[in-house]
């Protein structure tokens, strides 16, 4: 029989699901799975209808990082460095799309795994989740997850994680801010449904502005922050949305969005 797709993508509403479909495997990311992953994220994401992207997996386990069996050999330099960068791609990918993207976690999430869901704009959690970087246990730090995790936790927690390789519990993950919500496990559809459609009843132009803002200004000091937000909050006047979005505020009416 031909092997089933290492990622199944289906849309609905605006809401585009991307499953994480190797549980056999751990949901690795394989380099095949990496390259899966992406064509998935990148399928015409410029579209009206595109709004919210989600994350899920099938399987007990989220995502366990890379395939160990692709870095067995030592001598295979060219082959380790097409993984991790094709990895990274992915990953800041994420930041780059125009549409929020959201790690929906039930399960375990760990190294790489745990990496994805630090990358992503929003994580909801069920209670049964845990992540965790314990590369150091087998000899191979998480430099590349640490690059996220550095940037979603405070730094002595993260560095907790990255030298003992001890999980976090979604609370822990929660009260750190690794992922925003955490809820029972029969709950996790409808809680991460809701957020997105929520998400979807803004204006897509409006909200790739932001998002994009977002990012950029986040690594930088207050006052060149400052001055980028201060000139977008400008540029973001001069969309149609923007002004569609007051102009319906001042009537009292529901907007009606162009996109």
């Amino acid at each position: 029989p031909p092997a089933e797709p290492l990622t199944e993508r289906r849309q609905a509403g605006g809401v585009r699901t991307i499953v994480l479909n190797n549980p056999r495997r751990r949901n690795a990311l394989s380099l095949p799975m990496l390259q899966s992953l992406r064509r998935d994220l990148l399928h015409d994401v410029k579209s009206r209808e595109l709004r919210v992207i989600v994350i899920a997996a099938e399987g007990p386990v989220f995502c366990s990082g890379h395939d160990l069996k692709e870095l067995s050999n030592e001598d295979d330099v060219k082959h380790h460095s097409q993984v991790f960068e094709l990895c990274a791609e992915v990953m800041t990918l994420i930041q780059k799309l125009p549409v929020p993207v959201i790690a929906k976690v039930n399960g375990l999430a760990t190294a790489a795994g745990c990496q994805l869901v630090a990358s992503c704009d929003i994580a909801v959690a069920s209670e049964k989740s845990q992540f965790a970087t314990p590369g150091v246990n087998i000899g191979l730090f998480c430099s590349t997850p640490a690059v996220a995790l550095g940037r979603s936790l405070p730094r002595k927690v993260a560095l907790e994680m990255l030298f003992t390789g001890e999980p976090l519990s979604a609370h822990e993950a929660l009260m750190h801010g690794l992922v925003s919500k955490v809820v029972p496990e029969d709950k996790l559809e409808e809680e991460t449904m809701k957020i997105s459609q929520k998400i979807c009843e803004s204006s897509k132009s409006v909200l790739a502005l932001g998002k994009a803002t977002f990012y950029r200004q986040i690594t930088q000091d207050l006052d060149t922050a400052y001055k980028i937000t201060t000139k977008v909050m400008v540029d973001n006047l001069t969309l149609r949305d923007g002004q569609e979005g007051i102009e319906a505020f001042v009537q009292k009416r529901k907007p009606v969005w162009s996109h």
